[in-house]
């Protein structure tokens, strides 16, 4: 999710494109939410069922409004946006709600927002003037602010000096507190770690300059997130930008070539299975 130079000016049938892609889940969202509940279960819950499409509601209709009275748009194409999209609403079919982390926050993080209106969604965002100046425009999203512990020139470093940590590696590798393994983002919000993501999306931080954060960090702490699973079913990972070298190494090595389900122009989406379900013959130590 790119911030003040990741928005550009689009022709119009993209915004129209976008407003009319909420506008189908709002219209979806509001035929299938009740049709397979009981009378009785429907009267019990109809007042609370109500507050809730009333937020959802409300949230889709502003992003509808914003995209298509803007003049920015999101950074990642209609194709690579419907990647997304397409397992949102898989999900949406077969559950209730689904949890999204996304790194980034940007113009675009309503739109995300408003395709799982149904479930959680909650953006990391390395800079808390950019969290303000964002929350400002769209007070109803939920962003925490994240501390980075890496530096892009670090990167091939990092790498390499991982596999000798053994905090790092798999399968004691995990997040919470975990000050000795430089890749993991050991500070975040409690919410977090004690939810289980159905979907992370990779858009952020910063990875275009040596003194930017990177996203190794990201990716990493995405696999481990992934791999400590307890629910059923995997975990969608989308990773944008892998045109860039470092997206690419970093995503090969954890979230792993094999787990790859879709390449769309700049975005792979990979499908990540708990380290539990993975085969009782494997005695591998690594991500892949």
């Amino acid at each position: 999710m790119k911030k003040r130079h990741g928005l550009l000016e689009k022709p119009w049938c993209l915004r129209l494109a976008l407003a009319g892609l909420i506008a189908g889940v709002l219209f979806i969202s509001s035929h299938v939410g009740n049709s397979d509940r009981s009378l009785l279960c429907y009267l019990a819950g109809e007042r609370e069922s109500r507050r809730a499409e009333s937020s959802e509601t409300s949230i889709q209709l502003t992003a509808i409004l914003h995209y298509a009275t803007s003049r920015r748009v999101p950074q990642q194409s209609l194709a690579e946006i419907t990647v997304s999209f397409d397992v949102l609403r898989s999900l949406s079919s077969s559950s209730s709600s689904s949890n999204f982390l996304i790194f980034g926050l940007g113009f675009d993080s309503l739109m995300w927002s408003s395709l799982n209106a149904h479930g959680e969604t909650l953006f990391l965002e390395e800079d808390p003037k950019w969290v303000q100046t964002v929350l400002k425009d769209a007070p109803t999203l939920r962003a925490n602010t994240v501390r980075y512990r890496t530096h892009l020139s670090e990167a091939y470093h990092l790498l390499t000096a991982y596999r000798s940590v053994p905090e790092c590696m798999p399968p004691k590798a995990y997040l919470r507190g975990n000050d000795r393994c430089k890749l993991a983002l050991s500070d975040l919000p409690d919410e977090v770690y004690d939810k289980e993501w159905d979907l992370i999306m990779i858009d952020a931080p910063r990875g275009y300059f040596p003194e930017a954060p990177g996203r190794m960090a990201a990716i990493f702490s995405a696999a481990v997130m992934a791999r400590a699973r307890v629910r059923p079913g995997v975990t969608h990972v989308f990773l944008h930008d892998v045109d860039r070298r470092v997206e690419k190494i970093y995503a090969e090595e954890f979230l792993c070539p094999k787990y790859r389900v879709s390449a769309v122009g700049r975005l792979w989406h990979f499908e990540i299975p708990s380290a539990a379900n993975l085969s009782r013959g494997s005695h591998s130590t690594g991500f892949c």
